[in-house]
């Protein structure tokens, strides 16, 4: 996993530029290779099943890994993030020519009704994004960090009510970049459950995201509820239904993140004072200094990905538990 450590140093130069006018601190970079370092150490590579808590099973295809919450918090703490209780952990490709993440997270909040998917409408839901995002704006500027602009759907949202999956993505870009410049990409799938969901937000960039959507697809469909867990179990007589449905997951809303990475902003979403899902920056500039090296993905994963098992699963989060950037 050499070449992750050299993926994150690689993305936190590509934030310092246009924050900062200074490379990140010695401390800042030494922090990030002993956040990757310990991942490494915990990693479950594939092909494996992942146990998620009592609720559900993940099959792990052979060219991935999965680092569990405890080092996949402090992955995303090095990052500039701030570490989430909902996490159960992060999902990496060993490829060094495709370095996406997938952020898995379990939010237990209750079962969420599905039936205004039959009524949503596309246009209005991207207006309502674009409206939040310029809320948050004024959050951004007053950080001096550049405001977000949402350039459009990459996939509008798209519900499968047999299957109880749902798939959105869009494309951001600072304000004032070329039309052309390379565009950050969250593509966001959810798996719906009897006591809550599963989210598995892909992060790559707009030059990759037509090949790398297919791996949260099937990250997607290869997650399975156990019998009792799933969304088809629900008992209205006794089981919580959340306080909002379909529609709120439209943006990240719901999923209370203060971002994959804090430094790019927040989402303000009409009602909602939730924070949303923010996407990671430079994924150009970090394949190009993946592509400069030489080593394999093969190679590196034979000499570096240990065998061990993920630690112990972070405990049930509670169903009244308030995840970070709610108001």
């Amino acid at each position: 996993m050499t070449h992750w450590i050299r993926w994150a140093v690689a993305l936190a130069l590509s934030l310092a530029g246009p924050l900062a006018a200074q490379q990140p601190k010695p401390e800042v970079v030494a922090e990030i290779k002993a956040a990757w370092a310990a991942g490494e150490k915990a990693a479950v590579p594939g092909p494996a099943e992942i146990k998620l808590l009592d609720q559900a099973t993940l099959k792990l295809p052979g060219d991935e890994l999965f680092i569990p919450a405890a080092e996949a918090n402090r992955i995303m703490t090095a990052l500039g993030n701030q570490s989430s209780p909902s996490r159960y952990g992060l999902i990496i490709n060993r490829d060094p020519q495709s370095p996406w993440m997938v952020d898995l997270d379990w939010i237990k909040e209750g079962y969420i009704r599905d039936g205004e998917a039959k009524e949503w409408n596309a246009d209005e839901l991207l207006e309502s994004l674009k409206e939040g995002t310029e809320a948050g704006n004024k959050d951004r500027e007053a950080r001096g960090i550049p405001a977000l602009d949402v350039v459009g759907w990459v996939e509008p949202p798209a519900y499968d009510a047999a299957a109880h999956r749902l798939v959105w993505s869009m494309s951001l870009r600072n304000r004032g970049d070329a039309a052309n410049a390379p565009q950050t990409i969250n593509y966001n799938t959810y798996a719906l459950g009897r006591e809550g969901y599963f989210s598995l937000d892909l992060i790559t960039g707009s030059d990759s995201i037509q090949t790398d959507k297919a791996v949260a697809r099937e990250l997607l469909g290869s997650l399975t509820y156990v019998p009792g867990k799933r969304y088809e179990d629900f008992d209205g007589s006794t089981d919580k239904v959340a306080a909002y449905g379909l529609a709120a997951l439209i943006g990240g809303v719901v999923a209370k993140k203060v971002g994959l990475l804090a430094l790019l902003g927040i989402f303000l979403v009409k009602m909602w004072k939730l924070a949303a899902v923010a996407v990671i920056a430079g994924i150009a500039m970090v394949r190009r200094f993946l592509r400069g090296r030489k080593a394999t993905a093969d190679g590196e994963a034979a000499s570096d990905v240990s065998a061990e098992g993920p630690s112990d699963p972070p405990p049930e989060t509670p169903a009244d538990d308030k995840r970070e950037g709610e108001g």
